[in-house]
């Protein structure tokens, strides 16, 4: 309300002295004012109200004075507290929750607002509405703008709901969706779409910042990998993640970025984009090695890139293809013959999903025919975990699934029974793929996935296509997909047999030289890698080492006996000569195969210092340009779909944010820290709050 020169907040000519006329049309618009149309100060955190009387009985009524009283704790919040027998403290009648009886009414507003959101509108305690003192706020003497996650606390859980399931904001356009929350709880406002995205780009910028901060501190050399994916806008992206291990010998990786690939999308594009996020975060010095899908315009990017790398003599530095994309596509051809087949099961399959009625038939027959155990839904997924899956039904559970398509005959097609030809197709193809399953079952749960070990793999793999290939017992057409098998196989091996894969592959305690692929395991790469090993890690190091004895020999204060003075000198002369280090290394047996590589480096650094130096950067190469479990498994599926359907204007910002918060990467909105976890709590104490008024209205 604007008062005129003279009235309360202001002086004129006459002083403090009020007009009457205006005075009489203050109290009546005073007493027509609903208490609950007032301002709510919690929206103003930090600020303390002044209660200003209306005028003073010494004079009359006649006179407002502008100098405020002392304060009062009469305020519209106090009929949702009741005042405790002993008058010290205050009790909330919603939630029970104790106040001082000096706590300030602004408090106890916040309160109402963060617990009982809506309390107003809580007839529980209405009471007849009396006129109350008009209450303003004290000027601050700075205004200092409070983070909106105090006041936004609905919206900023949209946002993590919308992140974490790769929802485009114009989801919450949905009018339908937007009438849902205001059907739960009137008082929500929610953001509009365009605030959304606004709020999400800040994020996103803040959090980049936080990633760029954390390459910064990257002291070890670090690999990429590339994988690539088209939208249904026919947008061509590309996420660059980052690898690396750390002093601890934990493995650490982190999304440097989403990149949309400009037309024509082909390598010279994908170079330009890649080279951008390299310099942006500082990395072409310490990067190692770039992991791509295979396909052809990545590697000729990636071919670029090493040219530009190479140029700068700065380290050296390889490109590897995706094994884990490569080992489908062998696989895919093997399936070539069985797919009419594997589709006949499926859509069975997927019958038994819909129905648990035929789900628990099918689980009885086959604890009847002593077919196995099964746990439905069964995975029906196009990619390999399912199309083994498949195979699997129609050779362990045939009896079974016959059993149910004779018995349900309306509802599943008659013709999905299998005759014999295709059970014989069914029963070859399951025992050829085993060793496969077995692969990449391990593929699949391997914590570290060196490359050591995905080359041991698919060694073994390259090696039962050529048994298959020769086998006088394999049928034509599994022979003829063993052709296409072992082309795709040799065109793997060729690409990641190098000295650069040789070295890290021996830097794998597993594998060393033992293990090795015998068209990998060549004299020169030990000489090459020896050489390497030399140049770039024996002399920096053998410096701190030194330094270090000398500092220990110092903290000892001279008090170090004869025989300790004399081992140290055997250590120190023995570092002398970085060689014995490597020799020392490749001496000893491999380790067990289901050795941690990371622990078995952190325990055996001190016997290695040097060659564990190298070993942790050679042991970040990637083997795979996505997890395993992606490319094989349903999960895949779903990460396909989601990216596939967001737009344009979200994916950088949506899929970046979710990866990150992912990582363990706090949300930031600009400067301010969202705590989640605050969040749910209040949340779920609201939700609590709310389900014990309800059980106390029914309980009336």
């Amino acid at each position: 309300m604007n008062f005129p020169t003279g009235t309360v907040g202001g002086k004129g000519a006459a002083g403090n002295v009020m007009d009457w006329s205006v005075t009489n049309a203050y109290n009546k618009t005073l007493k027509e004012l609903d208490p609950k149309a007032m301002p709510t100060m919690d929206i103003i955190p930090n600020i303390d109200p002044i209660d200003i009387g209306l005028g003073s009985s010494e004079k009359g009524n006649a006179v407002l004075t502008a100098k405020p009283r002392k304060k009062t704790m009469t305020s519209v919040y106090l009929k949702y507290f009741e005042t405790a027998v002993d008058g010290k403290t205050r009790r909330c009648r919603f939630c029970g929750q104790s106040y001082s009886i000096a706590t300030a009414t602004g408090n106890l507003g916040r309160h109402l607002s963060n617990r009982h959101p809506g309390y107003d509108k809580n007839g529980d305690f209405a009471t007849t509405p009396v006129v109350q003192p008009v209450t303003v706020a004290k000027k601050p003497q700075a205004l200092v703008k409070m983070p909106h996650v105090e006041l936004d606390h609905f919206n900023w859980l949209l946002i993590k709901w919308l992140t974490l399931a790769s929802l485009p904001t114009s989801t919450l356009e949905e009018q339908w969706l937007r009438n849902s929350f205001k059907f739960l709880n009137q008082s929500v406002q929610i953001w509009s779409g365009e605030k959304f995205r606004a709020v999400l780009c800040e994020v996103y910028k803040s959090m980049k910042e936080d990633v760029q901060l954390t390459m910064e501190q990257v002291s070890s050399k670090v690999s990429i990998t590339l994988d690539f994916w088209t939208s249904y806008e026919q947008i061509l992206y590309m996420s660059v993640t980052c690898q690396w291990i750390d002093a601890n010998w934990s493995f650490q990786k982190v999304l440097l970025d989403i990149c949309h690939i400009p037309s024509p999308c082909e390598g010279t594009e994908i170079h330009y984009v890649l080279s951008k996020v390299i310099r942006l975060y500082n990395i072409d010095t310490r990067i190692i090695s770039c992991t791509h899908d295979n396909s052809s315009n990545a590697l000729h990017a990636c071919h670029k890139l090493k040219g530009n790398l190479d140029s700068q003599k700065v380290a050296p530095f390889c490109y590897i293809p995706c094994a884990a994309r490569a080992l489908n596509t062998i696989i895919d051809d093997g399936l070539k013959t069985t797919k009419s087949v594997i589709l006949k099961i499926r859509e069975f399959v997927m019958a038994m999903n819909l129905s648990s009625e035929i789900s628990e038939d099918f689980i009885q027959f086959t604890s009847a025919y002593e077919e196995g155990n099964w746990k439905f839904p069964l995975d029906t997924s196009a990619r390999w975990s399912g199309n083994y899956q498949m195979l699997n039904v129609a050779r362990k559970a045939s009896k079974s699934m016959e059993t149910i398509i004779r018995k349900y005959e309306e509802q599943i097609d008659s013709g999905l029974l299998l005759n014999s030809a295709e059970k014989n197709v069914v029963h070859i193809m399951h025992k050829y793929l085993e060793p496969f399953y077995k692969t990449i079952n391990n593929m699949c749960t391997n914590g570290v996935l060196t490359v050591g070990l995905v080359i041991f793999f698919m060694d073994h793999i390259s090696e039962m296509i050529l048994m298959c290939k020769n086998s006088r017992q394999s049928p034509d057409w599994l022979k003829s997909a063993a052709e296409d098998m072992a082309t795709k196989a040799q065109n793997y091996c060729d690409q990641v047999c190098n000295v650069f894969t040789y070295m890290t592959a021996i830097l794998d305690p597993r594998i060393k030289v033992e293990l090795m692929p015998e068209n990998l395991n060549l004299e020169s790469y030990l000489e090459e890698a020896r050489n390497h090993f030399m140049n770039n890690y024996s002399t920096s190091y053998f410096t701190s080492i030194t330094s270090s004895y000398t500092a220990q020999e110092m903290d000892d204060g001279g008090s170090v006996s004869f025989a300790e003075e004399i081992a140290r000198k055997k250590r120190r002369a023995s570092m002398n000569s970085a060689t014995d280090e490597l020799t020392q290394y490749l001496s000893e047996p491999p380790a067990p195969i289901h050795t941690d590589v990371l622990e078995w480096w952190k325990v055996n650094s001190t016997r290695y210092p040097r060659l564990s130096l190298m070993a942790r950067d050679f042991l970040s190469v990637q083997s795979t340009a996505a997890s395993p479990e992606d490319i094989f498994c349903s999960k895949g599926e779903e990460i396909d779909r989601q990216r596939f359907s967001i737009p344009f204007e979200n994916t950088q910002t949506l899929l970046c944010i979710k990866s990150w918060m992912l990582g363990g990467i706090k949300v930031k909105h600009k400067l301010t820290e969202i705590d989640y976890e605050r969040l749910m709590e209040l949340a779920a104490s609201s939700a609590t709050d709310s389900s014990s008024r309800s059980s106390e209205k029914k309980q009336k």
